[in-house]
Protein backbone atom coordinates (compact mmCIF):
# COMPACT_ATOMS: atom_id res chain seq x y z
CA UNK A 1 0.00 0.00 0.00
CA UNK A 2 1.70 3.24 -1.17
CA UNK A 3 1.56 6.00 1.78
CA UNK A 4 -0.79 8.51 -0.53
CA UNK A 5 -3.27 5.42 -0.53
CA UNK A 6 -3.46 5.38 3.25
CA UNK A 7 -3.28 9.72 3.22
CA UNK A 8 -6.30 9.57 0.45
CA UNK A 9 -8.24 6.83 2.82
CA UNK A 10 -7.53 8.78 6.17
CA UNK A 11 -8.97 12.47 4.37
CA UNK A 12 -11.76 10.50 3.38
CA UNK A 13 -12.83 8.69 6.69
CA UNK A 14 -11.98 12.43 8.75
CA UNK A 15 -14.34 14.11 6.25
CA UNK A 16 -17.11 11.33 6.78
CA UNK A 17 -17.02 11.51 10.44
CA UNK A 18 -17.28 15.20 9.94
CA UNK A 19 -20.35 14.81 8.77
CA UNK A 20 -21.68 12.42 11.00
CA UNK A 21 -20.84 14.65 13.83
CA UNK A 22 -22.54 17.40 11.38
CA UNK A 23 -26.00 15.07 11.13
CA UNK A 24 -25.89 14.45 15.21
CA UNK A 25 -25.83 17.65 15.95
CA UNK A 26 -28.36 19.19 13.46
CA UNK A 27 -31.00 16.44 14.15
CA UNK A 28 -34.36 17.56 15.27
CA UNK A 29 -34.49 15.91 18.35
CA UNK A 30 -31.16 17.94 19.20
CA UNK A 31 -33.56 21.47 19.17
CA UNK A 32 -34.45 21.49 22.53
CA UNK A 33 -30.91 21.03 24.09
CA UNK A 34 -30.25 24.07 22.12
CA UNK A 35 -32.61 26.34 23.25
CA UNK A 36 -32.04 25.30 26.74
CA UNK A 37 -28.11 26.20 26.30
CA UNK A 38 -28.97 29.56 24.23
CA UNK A 39 -31.16 30.90 27.25
CA UNK A 40 -28.63 29.99 29.79
CA UNK A 41 -26.91 32.90 30.24
CA UNK A 42 -29.68 34.51 30.35
CA UNK A 43 -30.93 33.05 33.52
CA UNK A 44 -31.09 34.81 36.99
CA UNK A 45 -29.16 33.24 39.95
CA UNK A 46 -31.56 32.15 42.79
Amino acid sequence: MDINVLRSIVTVAAFVLFVAILAWAYRPARRADFEEAASLPFREEA
